[in-house]
């Protein structure tokens, strides 16, 4: 059986992929880049009434997948955003990058619903009021720096629980097919994931030899749509090499079962401390 998106992807998330965010070094991720204009074009052809995102930064609770169903998500981004992440404290200055996206609140909830059915652990997330204005959640840089290349549609945004299992991981991607495939919506799917972040001594994380040995194993992976077996990688391989994408990449593999997967791969490269990839996969 098909998969039932009209276009998905693996994107990463680093700011300055964005132009706007690069400061003085606006050729820093240009060949990232350049694959997700690439990817924001076909999702734009595609023609998606929703995107679902499935990010590692949105709204984290212990032990259960977050589904946002707030009726928007808003956020920012600006380069004093960049210098935090580093640890530069430098003044801001430059743009500051403004988002608002209104949520598929059906879809989202048919999510949840669908989740607890299967006894997968899920909360549904709102804030301040049951709809309007000001149920308004967070929307995290995982989700605004893809989002930026996206059409502008109602979202779902999904953040994982690394406290679940990788089984956890796999049926709640089943599910997420499941409540599209019966939605009948034109719908995207887009994992935002980072790679390993112990490339360089000089990042926040330090370095570690297991970074490159991590991301060179995930490109194999990707290539030969074999992503279930990131379920192989140790606890210590994954601690050391510290990325952030296994997680959400599971929840696209339920999604998007082996058979079903016509990909192609795009782009990697490590311009500063953590690794980037981007990966489409086309509707079969």
């Amino acid at each position: 059986m098909s998969h039932p998106f009209v276009f998905a992807c693996v994107t990463p998330h680093g700011l300055p992929i964005l132009e706007e965010l690069s400061g003085d070094e606006p050729d820093l991720m240009a060949k990232t880049r350049q694959s997700m204009q690439q990817l924001g074009s076909w999702m734009h052809e595609a023609a998606p009434d929703t995107l679902i995102v499935l990010t590692p930064h949105g709204l984290k609770i212990e032990g259960m997948f977050s589904v946002s169903t707030s009726s928007f998500m808003a956020g920012e981004m600006s380069e004093q955003t960049v210098a935090m992440m580093v640890g530069d404290e430098r003044p801001d200055k430059g743009v500051t990058l403004h988002f608002k996206r209104s949520v598929d609140r059906d879809l989202a909830n048919a999510m949840v619903t669908g989740a607890k059915a299967q006894s997968i652990p899920v909360a549904a997330a709102n804030f301040a009021t049951t709809q309007g204005p000001f149920s308004t959640l967070p929307l995290d840089w995982g989700a605004m720096v893809p989002l930026y290349f996206m059409p502008n549609v109602p979202i779902v945004v999904i953040t994982p629980s690394r406290s679940l299992s990788y089984d956890d991981h796999l049926a709640m991607g089943r599910i997420i097919a499941q409540q599209v495939r019966q939605s009948g919506k034109r719908v995207g799917l887009i994992a935002s994931c980072d790679w390993s972040h112990a490339h360089d001594a000089r990042g926040p994380y330090g370095f570690h030899e297991n970074a490159k040995a991590l991301d060179t194993q995930v490109i194999e992976l990707f290539k030969t749509n074999a992503l279930e077996q990131m379920t192989s990688f140790s606890d210590a391989f994954i601690h050391h090499a510290k990325p952030d994408g296994i997680w959400q990449t599971l929840m696209l593999a339920g999604a998007i079962p082996e058979a079903s997967r016509k990909s192609t791969f795009l782009s990697y490269e490590v311009p500063t401390y953590f690794g980037m990839m981007c990966v489409a996969y086309h509707a079969s």
